[in-house]
């Protein structure tokens, strides 16, 4: 996790007496009640509902003070979203440097309090990649259509890097179509909720999403920005196929699937891991590793150590 001087530079963030972040009931058991109609901050109602995860929801919403529609993400006010919210304002703030439409990344407007919740702004756009895909039945992308979106967000990666940031969850769900009825297609890359700078990237701190991460993140092995290219590759080959290249319910079958279609990962890799160890056994004969039966281990650890 990042620490609190991240922020010494950034934008004025709400004190204690504004969010209350300890822990206690009524923070860590927000369940959003919100509904159409809803009136969020001072002046935006809630028109649909766009999103959900674990931090709360993404809605539609329409500015009253100058009637414009726009995205909000309405973060919980359990303290851990909380911190994450902060993090992710201090992201968006270095972003503010790049041109969205230039850079091909959303757009953020600003930040508001909704009772203890943090609120993001952002520019509404039309749909995701997943659901662009989706509405095609899966069948994946023709060429013309495909190139000019990776080379998208080839250009949003690289602004990205150009400030140092790693985007870490690079994947369909958070590329969203600008419009559908437009040719070429033009894309954003959005959701920064689990970016961090490339200087302050923690070693074994686990981020991204399954199928989609590099076997750095897996492994705990120190990162950078590459991460984010190994996430391209994967977006690239889903959609031109129109499914994913490693599918799995876990890192375990995601790390099977690289290894049986690109071989071994190099010793120094699985050296340097922290992780290492919950994946692969050390064969001390020819001083390979191979991979263990993580999924056995977690199930019947006792029938596990019988057999080695």
């Amino acid at each position: 996790m990042l620490t609190s001087n991240l922020f010494q530079n950034s934008v004025e963030f709400p004190q204690k007496g504004d969010i209350n972040t300890s822990a206690n009931p009524s923070a860590s058991e927000d369940d959003l009640q919100i509904t159409e109609g809803t009136i969020l901050g001072d002046h935006h109602v809630v028109e649909a509902f766009l999103g959900e995860g674990g931090f709360g929801l993404v809605t539609r919403c329409r500015d009253t003070k100058n009637n414009k529609t726009v995205a909000i993400k309405v973060n919980k006010s359990d303290p851990e979203i909380l911190l994450q919210a902060k993090l992710e304002i201090f992201i968006l703030e270095q972003l503010r440097r790049l041109d969205p439409d230039r850079c091909n990344i959303v757009e953020w407007n600003d930040y508001f309090l909704d009772g203890q919740r943090i609120c993001l702004n952002f520019e509404l756009l039309d749909q995701s990649l997943w659901d662009y895909i989706g509405d095609r039945n899966n069948r994946g992308l023709p060429m013309r259509e495909l190139r000019p979106i990776l080379h998208q967000l080839a250009n949003a990666l690289f602004h990205l890097g150009s400030v140092g940031i790693v985007h870490a969850d690079l994947k369909p769900g958070n590329i969203m179509v600008v419009n559908r009825s437009e040719s070429p297609v033009k894309v954003k890359l959005i959701d920064f909720g689990l970016a961090c700078p490339a200087s302050a990237v923690i070693p074994g701190d686990r981020v991204g999403t399954t199928g989609y991460c590099a076997p750095e993140l897996m492994l705990g092995i120190p990162y950078h920005e590459a991460i984010d290219m190994w996430s391209l590759g994967l977006v690239a080959v889903e959609l031109a196929t129109g499914v994913p290249l490693y599918p799995g319910e876990d890192d375990y079958d995601v790390l099977k699937f690289i290894i049986e279609t690109q071989g071994q990962l190099p010793d120094h890799l699985l050296e340097s891991g922290l992780y290492t160890d919950c994946y692969f056994i050390e064969d001390n004969y020819n001083k390979h590793a191979t991979l263990l039966l993580f999924k056995l281990q977690l199930k019947w650890p006792v029938l596990v150590q019988r057999f080695t």
